[in-house]
């Protein structure tokens, strides 16, 4: 792994370089921002962490690391200060920087914090971050265990005909930026746990890591600020004659969590009951709708209004399901 250093004072380059070099990093130095900025663009692709000083003559570290985090968003950022105020530790978490330090450092701890930004930074691609914070605090509470959870599944309606009318490259953007960018973040605003995606669908776990008295309310008001942020993407995209329905399943119930899988690959994911009634309520959620089970509504009915559809025979379930559409908050 390829660190560049970026600091104006030639003492802490030096002092930088061997304590990491320890480590088994390549290093590569910049005296300055501009000339860091330089070295990442021929360098864009080797190049894993950069580490810069907060106070530098031209472009500051963190005016230097947000240009860098442009050039390539999978550079893992740490400022290294000795002007280590709230107001700058705040600006730089604001700006996306990974981590933090201060000068003078000690060597032991630099290293273990150069490890855990990197790996904190590796694994933000993989796991979400109630996930994340739970594995850092406690492993052992991402152990498979019982566990009430809400589940939401999403889908977009018609996406076949998307695929069909589009190229690759511009159908990737819509839904990148106009579907999975916009409902991923509002599952993380109501403190779900991205599951995962499912093709054109996203899967969000709500009571898992940590359960709450709340998590069924969240899980449907997430869903509503999900229909309500689609209907101003779409409102914008109709004037490129473009158009991304969305449906909506929740239920609630006890479910199997945890870590799963593989030598190969694990994954945190939710297993049971719940998981496979949300799956077919989305299904049958025609676009704009969110449809939720009969153990959602008993937690949300003094919170939203609903219609009701009746019971249903979902695919795989012995019993007909009482199925109810949101309308919207009381």
């Amino acid at each position: 792994m390829i660190v560049l250093i970026v600091d104006d004072e030639e003492g802490v380059r030096r002092s930088l370089r061997k304590v990491l070099e320890r480590e088994r990093y390549g290093i590569l130095a910049a005296e300055n921002g501009r000339e860091a900025i330089e070295i990442v663009k021929d360098n864009k692709a080797d190049i894993a962490m950069v580490i810069s000083d907060y106070k530098m003559p031209g472009l500051n570290g963190l005016e230097t690391l947000i240009e860098i985090g442009r050039l390539n968003p999978e550079i893992t950022r740490i400022i290294l200060t000795g002007y280590a105020t709230m107001e700058s530790a705040i600006e730089s978490v604001n700006a996306g920087i990974d981590g933090f330090l201060t000068k003078p450092f000690d060597n032991a701890e630099l290293r273990a914090k150069v490890k855990e930004y990197n790996i904190k930074k590796r694994l933000k691609q993989f796991v979400s971050e109630p996930v994340l914070n739970e594995l850092q605090r406690d492993a052992a509470d991402i152990d498979p265990k019982r566990q009430r959870i809400s589940v939401m599944f999403t889908d977009i309606r018609g996406f076949t005909g998307l695929v069909e009318d589009m190229n690759p490259m511009d159908l990737s953007e819509l839904i990148n930026r106009h579907y999975f960018a916009p409902l991923d973040q509002i599952v993380y605003d109501y403190r779900g746990t991205l599951d995962k995606h499912i093709g054109d669908g996203i899967m969000g776990i709500f009571g898992a890591p940590k359960a709450a008295a709340d998590d069924a309310a969240r899980a449907v008001l997430a869903a509503l600020k999900m229909r309500e942020e689609m209907a101003a993407i779409n409102s914008r995209l109709s004037q490129e004659g473009k158009r991304i329905g969305v449906g909506i399943g929740i239920s609630t119930g006890e479910a199997m969590v945890g870590i799963f899988g593989s030598a190969k690959k694990k994954e945190y994911t939710a297993f049971g009951l719940p998981v496979n009634v949300a799956s077919r309520l989305e299904h049958l959620a025609r676009e704009g709708q969110i449809l939720i089970c009969e153990q959602t509504y008993e937690q949300v009915r003094d919170l939203v209004t609903v219609e009701p559809l009746g019971a249903f025979a979902l695919k795989g379930m012995q019993r007909q399901v009482e199925v109810l559409n949101v309308m919207g908050i009381k």
